[in-house]
């Protein structure tokens, strides 16, 4: 039995490229998006998603914390802040070891997307004012938009936006090149619950990003932090 529920499967736009055979699309996006009056849109980074509660450090599975290589330091700062979580669950990306993209101006190795606490995801204004609590960084927003959203311009501005490097300057892990960012995630700047979250957060990946093998966890880097 799992000690918390897992982050939940963010569905792609239809009309993003690096979807695989297991991905999920969310193909009325357009309905959902005309009862949000607010959305943002992150930057999705490649790293792992992490959930710190009181529980521990967890990966993509629930049932026990994460005792990996690359959680090593965030598990170090869990044991700081575990007393002062409460019934939070603070979810983010954690970017302590290379995926597919190398980021060369990193400022920190945990970036908060999303916090959880019991049947609601809380809006963007707590995320960050918990985030900041806690003394770590939330993830990049590269745009607002609010409602009513115009259907010719929004597919384009999407496009746009992931045709761009990252914030932190990305490059193929394989090639040493610039690259562009791994994608976008989209979402509802207000809160919502657990149960609608398909309905509120949305993402766009770009095609053949991905670079890793199953040889990864054994030849992983650590990334270099920038000053």
């Amino acid at each position: 039995m799992s000690l918390s529920q897992k982050y939940g499967r963010t569905y792609h736009y239809p009309f993003s490229l690096g979807t695989t055979s297991d991905d999920r699309i969310n193909t009325n996006y357009w309905e959902d998006l005309q009862h949000i009056p607010e959305i943002i849109h992150t930057e999705k980074l490649d790293g792992e998603n992490n959930c710190l509660s009181k529980h521990g450090v967890f990966a993509r599975s629930h049932i026990a914390p994460t005792t990996s290589a690359w959680t090593a330091k965030l598990r170090e700062y869990w044991q700081l802040i575990r007393h002062d979580l409460g019934e939070l669950e603070v979810f983010g990306e954690n970017l302590y070891a290379i995926h597919s993209i190398e980021y060369k101006k990193l400022t920190h190795y945990f970036y908060v997307f999303g916090i959880r606490l019991h049947d609601k995801w809380l809006s963007w204004e707590e995320t960050k004012f918990y985030a900041q609590l806690l003394d770590l960084p939330t993830v990049p927003v590269l745009r607002t938009e609010k409602s009513p959203y115009h259907a010719s311009n929004f597919k384009s501005n999407i496009l746009e936006i992931v045709r761009q490097s990252s914030v932190f300057e990305s490059y193929d892990v394989l090639t040493q090149q610039p690259c562009s960012c791994e994608g976008i995630v989209t979402r509802n700047t207000g809160e919502y619950s657990v149960a609608d979250f398909a309905h509120h957060v949305f993402k766009y990946v770009r095609k053949g990003h991905v670079k890793t093998d199953e040889h990864w966890t054994k030849n992983w880097q650590k990334a270099l932090i920038h000053y």
